[in-house]
């Protein structure tokens, strides 16, 4: 959510970053390995970065799967987009309900059956400008990283074999970043306890937040070393970060035909309804790095990375 440029990142790509939505569309991408049978699936996709990611995959001729908790916005915003002749349909998701991911899984299987793309962008904030409450820090985790690990779990065998190989972008946040200059964890063993990747397993991500919520709810939070800008949600993309490298080690293990790509990125201090509009750079310019990791060519195949402004940086 910060939009700090990061002074420790590796360059993955030297062209500058489009100024406006109309450069975010074509031309950027040397090797177009997708195509209109190509299926791209978008959560909380009904407005702002979700809604641009839909609207700029869209426009690149890929096939979008919009979805959204609320059927009524998310059948709404889905029309914007058809109205504008473009290849999108609208399901239903709540990403912290089991039921509601297995219907969609189940919908996708049997309309489409598989798809290539996903993006998970729901999440929730609770906290704008100085606040620093953490009154819904268990619906912040439950959402944001509990929410994104179901789906990919639940999705992941849908996902179609090709030699361009699949593709997972996790829409996160610098300020879940371990190492950080600002906001990093203060607990020196847990940090690094979640950098080891090497020996790195989803348990101790989990372990991580249920101590975080365990000293939410004794009150000793403020003492426990946690981030101390907007807690809960640096926490919760904190370990959206960390299950993304986790799960890039584990689907690096697949053959060639069959893999899957999953990093993650921070899009930007944007101005969307999680901000509270408080942000400096439009939606559009947010969207543009996850749709570039998403149809990065596949004679560049990058995966367990972390990125802003389409470059790499630091966890």
């Amino acid at each position: 959510m910060t939009n700090n440029a990061d002074p420790n990142h590796t360059t993955i790509d030297h062209r500058e970053p489009p100024a406006s939505a109309q450069n975010h569309l074509f031309g950027w991408c040397v090797s177009r390995w997708w195509n209109a049978d190509t299926i791209a699936l978008v959560t909380g996709a009904n407005r702002g970065i979700g809604f641009e990611i839909a609207h700029q995959l869209a426009s690149h001729g890929i096939t979008v799967i919009l979805t959204s908790r609320d059927s009524e916005v998310g059948e709404e915003a889905a029309k914007v987009l058809q109205e504008g002749g473009l290849n999108v349909a609208f399901h239903q998701l709540d990403v912290i309900s089991h039921d509601s991911v297995q219907v969609f899984a189940d919908w996708v299987k049997e309309t489409y059956g598989g798809f290539d793309i996903l993006i998970n962008n729901a999440g929730v904030n609770f906290n704008f400008g100085n606040d620093n409450s953490v009154e819904h820090a268990k619906q912040v985790i439950e959402t944001n990283y509990f929410g994104t690990k179901y789906l990919i779990k639940a999705l992941i065998p849908l996902m179609r074999p090709s030699e361009s190989g699949a593709r997972i972008v996790c829409v996160s946040s610098r300020l879940g970043r371990l190492n950080g200059r600002r906001n990093r964890i203060g607990n020196e063993t847990l940090r690094k306890q979640m950098s080891d990747t090497d020996n790195l397993t989803e348990e101790m991500i989990d372990n991580m937040v249920a101590l975080f919520l365990k000293q939410v709810e004794d009150g000793t939070w403020e003492s426990g070393g946690w981030p101390q800008t907007f807690t809960d949600y640096s926490v919760s993309k904190l370990a959206v970060n960390c299950y993304t490298r986790l799960m890039a080690k584990e689907l690096s293990a697949r053959p060639d035909g069959q893999k899957i790509y999953i990093n993650c990125y921070c899009p930007g201090w944007v101005k969307t309804a999680m901000t509270g509009w408080a942000g400096n750079i439009s939606a559009a310019d947010g969207a543009d790095t996850g749709v570039w990791i998403a149809l990065l060519p596949p004679d560049q195949p990058v995966t367990g990375k972390f990125f802003a402004e389409r470059r790499e940086i630091n966890y």
